[in-house]
C-alpha cells in the first residue's frame, strides 16, 4: 500500500487548522488588497476579507506561486510515495493547468485532479480521496475515480 498525501487549496473551504486535524495539506490562495499580498487563512481571516470588501478596498486574486506548489510537493515526497492534488476548477483559475504542467516533472508521483469543483464540493473530493487512500488505492486510481465522479455533486440555493 502506498503512502499518499492529499493536497488542495483554500478554495476548498478547508482551513489550515482543519487540514491538520484531517491530515491533508492546503495551499493558501493569494489575495492582493490595496496592492498588498495576503494569504487566505495565513495572514488574512475571513472576517478581515469581508471588512475589506465592505470598505470598498481594491481586491484581486492570484494563483499560488509555482514555488509554493513545488516546495510543498518536494517536502511531502520525502515522506510520501505519491500526492493527489485537488485544486480549484480549471474553469475558474489557471491554478489547475499550472499544477498539471508541474506534475509532469514528478515522474508519475503527483496526480492532479481537475474535477471541476470548488468550495464544499471540492472539500468532499478531498475527503473522498483521503478515504480511498486509506483503503489502499494508489494515486492514479484515486484520480480516475474522482474524475469519473466529477459531476456527481451539486449545490442548491433555495429561496423560500
Amino acid at each position: 500500500m502506498k503512502n499518499i498525501a492529499i493536497v488542495t487549496d483554500s478554495n476548498s473551504g478547508i482551513t489550515q487548522s482543519e487540514a491538520k486535524r484531517l491530515g491533508v495539506y492546503v495551499i493558501p490562495m493569494p489575495f492582493y488588497i490595496n496592492g498588498k499580498l495576503f494569504y487566505e487563512d495565513i495572514n488574512l481571516t475571513q472576517e478581515e476579507f469581508y471588512t475589506h470588501l465592505k470598505e470598498g478596498s481594491e481586491i484581486s486574486t492570484s494563483a499560488p506561486a509555482v514555488s509554493d506548489v513545488t516546495d510543498l510537493w518536494d517536502s511531502l515526497l520525502k515522506d510520501y510515495d505519491e500526492i493527489v492534488h485537488i485544486p480549484m476548477s480549471s474553469a475558474l483559475s489557471s491554478t489547475c493547468a499550472t499544477a498539471m504542467m508541474l506534475a509532469q516533472s514528478y515522474e508519475g508521483r503527483v496526480f492532479v485532479v481537475d474535477n471541476k469543483r470548488i468550495s464544499v464540493t471540492q472539500k468532499q473530493a478531498v475527503l473522498d480521496a483521503q478515504r480511498m487512500a486509506a483503503d489502499g488505492w494508489d494515486g492514479s486510481h484515486i484520480r480516475e475515480k474522482l474524475l469519473a465522479d466529477m459531476y456527481e455533486c451539486s449545490i442548491y440555493s433555495v429561496k423560500e
